[in-house]
């Protein structure tokens, strides 16, 4: 089985060694590092531990992390996401895995709410989690009483799966549409607890700021109600462009 991480990131150079060193590279075919216009080196970082880099300016989690899987997407059979910050643990890559490869899900969830260190969750965070996976399990289910406490940055799903949702979202809404969509397909969803600690260097660049959390809270929210009567292969809006995928190794498009 062809395992692909893809990790977005914006100005991550000081946390990227870390968490690219702890991937268990015994496991991962190819690792993704997508740029979301850095000034920092990041890409430059990236390549020097062995990832590939995608680069994608316009500004946005969404667009990350969609850039990152379009280069990657039809290749690789399962897809793993974790942020650059260094705030989940990427040697539990594996327990994140273990359901899709012992074929009990298809679509894996690492739940930070049980093992986040002290203060690794806002306030706004956890009530944001809370109300936000409170509406979706009211409002669409899940396969086989299977329960979600996170909308969970560390997650793994299978490519064929990712490739039916078809991802639409750009902002902070990537996750929260990704979980309403696969329950909506049937899915089989599992949740995995993960450990969450204070960001390894760096400021993040939306839990950070009272600013930044409402905003994403706002766009979280309405990404739970919007997709209500989304259904596999129905007509969504397209947004057109074409990442360029840049090898270890090579220069920059752009």
């Amino acid at each position: 089985m062809r395992i692909a991480v893809v990790i977005p990131a914006y100005n991550e150079a000081a946390a990227l060694p870390k968490v690219l060193g702890d991937l268990p590279r015994d496991l991962v075919w190819r690792v993704i590092v997508s740029d979301n216009g850095s000034s920092d080196g990041t890409p430059d970082v990236a390549r020097a531990h062995g990832a590939e880099v995608v680069r994608e300016a316009r500004r946005g989690y969404g667009w990350a992390c969609w850039a990152g899987v379009s280069a990657i997407l039809h290749e690789c059979d399962v897809i793993a996401m974790l942020d650059a910050g260094g705030k989940e643990d990427a040697t539990e890559l594996p327990m994140v895995l273990q359901p899709i490869l012992d074929d009990r899900a298809d679509f894996v969830l690492g739940s930070r709410v049980r093992y986040a260190a002290p203060g690794a969750l806002t306030h706004p965070q956890r009530f944001g989690n809370w109300l936000t996976t409170q509406i979706m399990a009211r409002l669409y289910g899940l396969r086989d009483g299977a329960r979600v406490t996170d909308l969970a940055p560390f997650r793994a799903i299978r490519s064929p799966l990712l490739h039916k949702l078809d991802m639409q979202e750009r902002t902070f809404g990537w996750p929260t549409e990704m979980i309403v969509k696969a329950a909506r397909a049937g899915a089989r969803i599992a949740e995995v607890d993960v450990h969450y600690r204070p960001r390894y260097a760096g400021k993040s660049k939306v839990s950070g700021t009272l600013k930044g959390s409402v905003k994403a809270g706002v766009v979280i929210l309405r990404t739970a109600f919007k997709y209500a009567r989304w259904e596999p292969n129905s007509p969504t809006p397209r947004i057109r462009c074409a990442p360029s995928p840049v090898r270890t190794g090579e220069g920059s498009s752009y």
